[in-house]
C-alpha cells in the first residue's frame, strides 16, 4: 500500500519565469488589467492542508498526495483566480503606488476561495510583472507627471505658508509699533493732564511774585508808550 503526505505545516510555493522553490519550469502567467492591458506575472504564496480536514481532502481528491493537489489543483486555482483581481485595477496602480493593496486583495480573494477544499492560503505576492516597451514607456511618463505635480504642490504650499508666516510677522510687527505709539501717547496725555492738573491760581501767582522778586514788572505807560521796570 502507497503512503500518501500532506504538509500541515506552512510551505512557500512558486509561480515564476525561472527555476524557483517547487517550480521547475516558466509558470509565470499572462493577465489582464481593468483596461485591457496585457501583465506577465510571477507570484508567490504560502499554502497548508489543514490538519483536520486532511482524510476529507485526501478523499476529494481520490486519493493524490499533496505535492500533486499542489501542482494540479492549487497553482492552477491560483492562476485562475489571480486573473479575476487583477482585472479589477489598472495596471498603472498595480505597477505602482497600489501593489500592497493588490496582494492583500489577492491573499484574501483566494484564501477565501479555497477553504473550503480545507486548505489555507497565505501571504500571496506579486514577486515581478512584465508589460510591453509602449505600456512601461506610458505608465513612467504617467508616474512622472504625477510626481511632478505632486512636487509642484508642495513648492506651491511652502511659497503659501512662507508668505502666511511673512504676513503674520508683518501683523505683529505692526501691531507691536501701534501698541508702542499707544502707550506712548497715553503716557504723554497722562503726563499733560497731570502738569494740567498741578498749575493753579495760587501757583501763578506765586511765580509771578518770584518773577517781580526777581526781575520786577515792566508795564507801558502813557501816550508815548514809556516802558517803566518797577522794582
Amino acid at each position: 500500500m502507497k503512503v500518501k503526505t500532506y504538509t500541515v505545516g506552512l510551505e512557500q510555493s512558486y509561480l515564476t519565469k525561472e527555476k524557483k522553490g517547487d517550480s521547475k519550469k516558466d509558470e509565470s502567467f499572462s493577465a489582464s488589467s481593468s483596461e485591457g492591458k496585457a501583465l506577465q506575472i510571477d507570484l508567490t504564496y504560502s499554502y497548508q492542508f489543514k490538519a483536520d480536514k486532511v482524510s476529507e481532502v485526501f478523499t476529494r481528491f481520490k486519493g493524490q498526495n499533496g505535492e500533486d493537489v499542489r501542482d494540479r489543483f492549487i497553482k492552477p486555482n491560483i492562476v485562475s483566480w489571480t486573473k479575476e483581481v487583477i482585472s479589477r485595477y489598472k495596471v498603472s496602480d498595480i505597477l505602482g503606488s497600489e501593489r500592497a493593496n493588490v496582494n492583500t486583495a489577492l491573499t484574501e480573494y483566494l484564501a477565501d476561495k479555497f477553504e473550503e477544499y480545507g486548505i489555507t492560503i497565505s501571504n500571496v505576492s506579486l514577486i515581478d510583472i512584465t508589460v510591453d516597451q509602449k505600456t512601461r514607456e506610458a505608465i513612467n511618463a504617467k508616474i512622472t507627471a504625477q510626481q511632478e505635480a505632486e512636487t509642484q504642490k508642495i513648492n506651491n504650499q511652502t511659497a503659501i505658508d512662507k508668505a502666511k508666516a511673512d504676513a503674520e510677522v508683518q501683523k505683529t510687527e505692526a501691531e507691536a509699533k501701534a501698541n508702542a505709539e499707544l502707550i506712548s501717547a497715553e503716557a504723554e496725555a497722562k503726563a499733560n493732564k497731570k502738569l494740567s492738573n498741578s498749575i493753579t491760581d495760587e501757583l501763578i501767582k506765586m511765580k509771578e511774585a518770584e518773577a517781580r522778586l526777581k526781575h520786577g514788572w515792566i508795564t507801558i505807560s502813557g501816550a508815548d508808550n514809556t516802558i517803566v521796570k518797577e522794582k
